[in-house]
């Protein structure tokens, strides 16, 4: 029964020393259907983005944790269908798996025999920035729905605010591979999402959030308004005030319960300022390199008070985000001379 099953699939037995199983793309295919199989893509970042399978997850094969970031998203009763371009890189992931104890089967030719069998591909639409640290590493920037921002850096994955639901975008993070650490600003619903942060979180996973989030979830980091946590070597978060200041509007963000982040990356400095308008405290924030502020009055800030707080953050590159229906058009122009550059996403 089983080598008929095997054969149906096309695998290949010969593959059978090394624990791993090879199939073609029709077997590939037809394993996918099965519910207890994950489908795992073991190429880079870069390569995915470019193409993949659809509901793929990926984590690179190359990367010195590749094993600790599949048991951390992959339970060991999962079957494992891997892949890369041609067949090699997953075919050597493959017979590590197995050595782990996980079924593994391996596609045969890789994702040129998918395509060249005009099977379908996946692409992913959120829209995406590519920066270099100090010493060159890329630190990738996507932009997801309103305020929940992905960010891939040196094989590591950090999510801000995610949802899984707004509006008519939907985001499917059971797509994405397993955060290594997740960050909450506040506990409104277009920030904070359980059925997002479950989808997320792994056995590695590192939730950071403010302590409104943490008693909610009953876990969790805390950060308060002026603390630094590294964490990593090449990791630092800063936790920085996010209010209104405005007659009529500070119930919505009250001072002292939310957190905007300064996460410095290699070097690379990043500010997400949470729901917040233009605080004094940002007269203290130097040397961003990237920063994300909102603009959708009456919750956060007006247009007006957007150059004003760009002005004086002074980040190289402005991303305004949680805008909503707020009309940004004349942003670009207003900060013209500034020296900061803005890109409409989201």
């Amino acid at each position: 029964m089983i080598a008929c099953f095997l054969a149906a699939l096309g695998l290949n037995a010969a593959c059978a020393q090394a624990g791993y199983e090879d199939t073609d793309v029709n077997g590939f295919a037809k394993l996918m259907e099965a519910p207890h199989v994950v489908v795992l893509d073991v190429r880079t970042a870069d390569e995915f983005s470019d193409g993949h399978i659809e509901g793929a997850v990926n984590i690179d094969q190359a990367q010195s944790d590749f094993i600790q970031k599949v048991k951390a998203a992959v339970s060991a009763d999962k079957t494992i269908a891997v892949y890369c371009r041609s067949g090699r890189r997953s075919a050597s992931a493959a017979g590590r798996l197995a050595a782990e104890g996980y079924k593994a089967v391996n596609l045969k030719g890789g994702i040129l025999a998918w395509k060249e069998a005009g099977k379908p591909l996946t692409i992913d639409t959120y829209e995406q920035d590519v920066f270099k640290t100090q010493s060159g590493k890329t630190v990738k920037i996507h932009a997801l729905v309103h305020a929940s921002i992905r960010i891939d850096y040196d094989g590591r994955e950090i999510v801000i605010d995610p949802v899984t639901k707004l509006g008519n975008r939907s985001i499917d993070y059971t797509a994405m591979p397993k955060a290594d650490y997740i960050l909450l600003t506040h506990e409104h619903f277009d920030h904070f999402d359980k059925e997002a942060i479950k989808q997320l979180t792994g056995d590695k996973t590192q939730l950071i959030t403010n302590q409104r989030c943490a008693g909610m979830l009953g876990y969790g980091q805390v950060m308060r308004n002026g603390d630094t946590m590294q964490i990593a070597p090449d990791l630092t978060v800063e936790a920085v005030p996010a209010y209104n200041i405005s007659e009529g509007r500070t119930q919505f963000h009250p001072k002292g319960r939310d957190n905007g982040y300064i996460l410095t990356i290699d070097g690379l400095r990043i500010y997400i300022a949470g729901d917040t308008e233009d605080i004094q405290e940002m007269q203290a924030i130097k040397d961003i390199d990237i920063a994300f502020m909102p603009c959708n009055q009456p919750y956060t800030m007006t247009t007006g008070q957007l150059v004003r707080a760009a002005k004086t953050v002074k980040p190289k590159v402005l991303f305004p985000y949680h805008y909503g229906q707020t009309d940004l058009k004349e942003i670009p122009s207003q900060l013209k001379d500034s020296g900061v550059e803005v890109r409409i996403r989201f």
